[in-house]
């Protein structure tokens, strides 16, 4: 320092004037700062919060007028309830260990349930989240744990452990953000993840074997609905045959019954204009339709001799007790004379 100082008297007041400015300069200069891509200044003034600042060089009056904090806003942060991981990864491990005071829940029904879960955060104010609360991480896990404990007590523990996973995600997430922005936070919660939802281990056997009940109970069931959707309809199907049929029938009897009446009325109203000639008509419409549906023989007049004879079929052949054959000479029974036609029986 001597060899740049001029000697003398004068030139010590200079001297020392130089190395003020030097160390003004060196002060002042401190002010510069570098804040990362994935990171967000906050300017402090004598210890109160006065401005963000953006990522690359930026200035700020020297301490201790001012200094800068730059917390990483776009780091995900994670938060594990229920378990905590094996060293290098976030995912439950058989090596994770077991937190149970925060796992054990008790669920909607009264059941006791074991949830492990991870709340993923970032910064969303990084002034907010600096001076609105003191330990952000421990908020977020309590707040978390809270609202968990809240949505498993009126969740039964079937849909739970099945199908309503996703939704106790969702409900959790934004029962979680909406405490945080009431504590002005500065956090935002990018997901609510859960690692596992088993009942304690102590009576996980029991459980399994009532829910392969369960699941046995409710095979049954389908194939009992499957019975019956195929039973019913064709039940339904062979009634509404059976019902058509009848209606048909009743549809034909009751035309073929108005066809008679009809007929009847218009024989009736010829009958009354010409009795001699309806009767007649009736009784050789009545002699056709007997000599129709029987057999008969018509024989001649003049032949002589010949025996009646009366078929009672052939039950009453078999029956009838056999007659002695005519002595060698006697006439037949039954000669057909020239000109007569035979079809059946004796007339």
């Amino acid at each position: 320092m001597r060899r740049w100082l001029p000697a003398g008297g004068g030139g010590g007041a200079r001297g020392l004037a130089i190395l003020g400015v030097i160390v003004l300069g060196l002060w002042a200069a401190s002010g510069f700062y570098r804040v990362q891509p994935d990171e967000e200044g906050v300017v402090l003034r004598f210890g109160a919060f006065n401005r963000t600042a953006a990522p690359g060089l930026n200035y700020h009056l020297p301490w201790p007028i001012e200094h800068v904090l730059t917390p990483r806003v776009t780091t995900e942060n994670l938060v594990f309830i229920g378990y905590r991981p094996a060293e290098g990864t976030p995912q439950r491990s058989p090596a994770s260990r077991d937190v149970l005071e925060e796992s054990l829940m008790l669920t909607g029904d009264e059941n006791i349930i074991d949830i492990d879960f991870v709340v993923r955060w970032r910064i969303r104010d990084a002034a907010d989240f600096l001076f609105n609360t003191r330990h952000p991480e421990s908020t977020i896990k309590s707040a978390a744990e809270s609202v968990m404990r809240e949505v498993i007590g009126r969740t039964p523990i079937q849909p739970a452990l099945t199908e309503a996973r996703g939704q106790i995600e969702t409900e959790v997430a934004q029962g979680l953000q909406y405490i945080l922005d009431q504590y002005k936070a500065g956090v935002v919660i990018t997901q609510v993840q859960l690692q596992r939802v088993d009942p304690p281990a102590a009576v996980i056997e029991a459980f399994r074997d009532v829910q392969r009940a369960a699941a046995d109970r409710e095979r049954q069931r389908n194939e009992a609905e499957a019975y019956r959707n195929d039973i019913i309809p064709r039940a339904r199907g062979e009634a509404a045959r059976m019902v058509q049929e009848a209606q048909g029938f009743r549809d034909s009897q009751e035309a073929r019954a108005r066809g008679e009446a009809q007929r009847f009325l218009s024989v009736l109203s010829a009958y009354r204009q010409a009795e001699d000639i309806t009767m007649r008509r009736l009784y050789l419409e009545t002699m056709e339709e007997i000599l129709r549906r029987n057999p008969k023989i018509l024989v001649d007049d003049k032949l002589q001799g010949l025996v009646p004879l009366l078929q009672l079929g052939e039950q009453s052949r078999a029956a009838a007790p056999r007659q002695p054959a005519p002595p060698s000479g006697s006439q037949p029974s039954f000669v057909p004379s020239r000109g007569s036609s035979t079809t059946g029986t004796t007339r």
